[in-house]
């Protein structure tokens, strides 16, 4: 990657890591802002919060928005207990 930006942190007290100032200019982290932190393969990933949302809503943007997924969750549901009733 040609923008791709590497710098040195030192893991501190308490598992505690400074992310340093050009990275956190470039990718517009700021005091405060909540970032969550996963492993993928044997990385450490840090994403802002909106980009992990922007993600989910993506994976759903197909479901027509009058469409209840927890209504035809529950009418599943239904379906199943009401087939388990009436094998016993």
């Amino acid at each position: 990657m040609a923008d791709e930006l590497r710098t040195r942190v030192r893991v501190g007290p308490q598992g505690r890591i400074v992310v340093p100032a050009a990275l956190r200019r470039r990718l517009g982290i700021k005091a405060g802002d909540v970032l969550i932190a996963r492993a993928e393969d044997d990385r450490l990933v840090l994403e802002p919060r909106e980009v992990i949302f922007a993600e989910i809503r993506k994976l759903f943007e197909h479901i027509p928005p009058d469409v209840s997924l927890v209504d035809e969750l529950i009418a599943e549901r239904r379906e199943e207990a009401a087939r388990e009733n009436a094998d016993e």
